[in-house]
């Protein structure tokens, strides 16, 4: 039997009330994945999102939050200083992680096991709990008000994720290739980057990917090491919309809308990587 013909009765094989059930928990997914971001669209548009609050929409459409968010408050700069420091610390931790988890899934070492659960480890530990080494670390480095203090912060932050991600991936490639590479004289080196890394793409740019929106979305470190408003990050920005007395509800849901978008339209441009990676990728033995 074909692999399509199986493949339909793996399809149809599965139970009306089973299919019915998948699609009222997808359903649900996308529900309350949109609500929240349906809300702040509609809120955006109003001059008060006070005064018709929830999904009433706008008696008129009133864009001036939008038109000051880049006017004022120059978003770009910050757009500039977020796609610098994410774009740098995802350069350096993806190529970091991607070879050190090279090591870990294909040789064999004294403690091996002992860095897998040292690196999963990392996971459970909450950032508020790293506060006081890693800020006394960045003003003994004299990087404090830096931006290379938050590189150092984001290239070092998400390791066990993107570790977990690419190693994973690394584990789906037949071992043949590399026996192969190195008959052909390659080493380790030039083995990872002719022949696993080609492979591998699709699990790297996704951990990439990961890291960057985790990256972006970044609050904490950024309002804790950077001072100087010229070099703070897009979600800093946020900050002044809200003082001790007032708070502008339209100017601030309309610079949300701006910050999401790109995070949504990188994740539209590499969508066909994290389902590759999803799926294991196309490797076959």
């Amino acid at each position: 039997m074909s692999r399509d013909k199986k493949k339909t009765k793996s399809v149809k094989s599965i139970s009306g009330g089973t299919r019915i059930f998948t699609y009222i928990c997808l359903a649900w997914a996308l529900i309350v994945s949109l609500v929240p971001v349906v809300w702040l669209g509609i809120s955006s548009l109003k001059k008060d999102p006070l005064a018709r609050p929830g999904f009433q929409l706008p008696e008129s459409i009133y864009l001036e939050g939008y038109i000051s968010t880049f006017r004022d408050l120059h978003v770009m700069r910050y757009f500039g200083n977020s796609m610098l420091i994410a774009g740098i610390s995802v350069l350096i931790s993806v190529v970091m992680i991607s070879m050190s988890a090279y090591v870990v899934a294909r040789m064999e070492f004294k403690g091996k096991k002992l860095v897998n659960i040292m690196l999963y480890s990392t996971m459970f530990i909450p950032a508020t709990a790293l506060t006081y080494p890693v800020y006394n670390l960045i003003n003994n480095l004299h990087l404090y008000d830096t931006r290379a203090a938050l590189i150092l912060i984001y290239s070092c932050s998400g390791i066990a994720v993107s570790f977990f991600v690419i190693k994973n991936y690394y584990d789906n490639i037949p071992r043949d290739l590399e026996e192969a590479a190195r008959i052909d004289g390659c080493g380790y080196v030039q083995t990872w980057v002719k022949v696993i890394f080609p492979i591998a793409r699709p699990g790297i740019m996704t951990a990439a990917v990961l890291a960057f929106l985790n990256n972006w979305n970044e609050y904490y470190w950024a309002s804790l090491v950077l001072i100087d408003r010229n070099k703070l990050t897009v979600p800093a920005l946020l900050s002044t919309f809200t003082t001790s007395f007032n708070t502008n509800y339209n100017g601030l849901f309309s610079a949300m809308v701006i910050i999401i978008l790109p995070p949504v339209l990188l994740y539209c441009i590499f969508s066909k990587f994290f389902i590759e990676a999803l799926s294991g990728g196309a490797v076959k033995g």
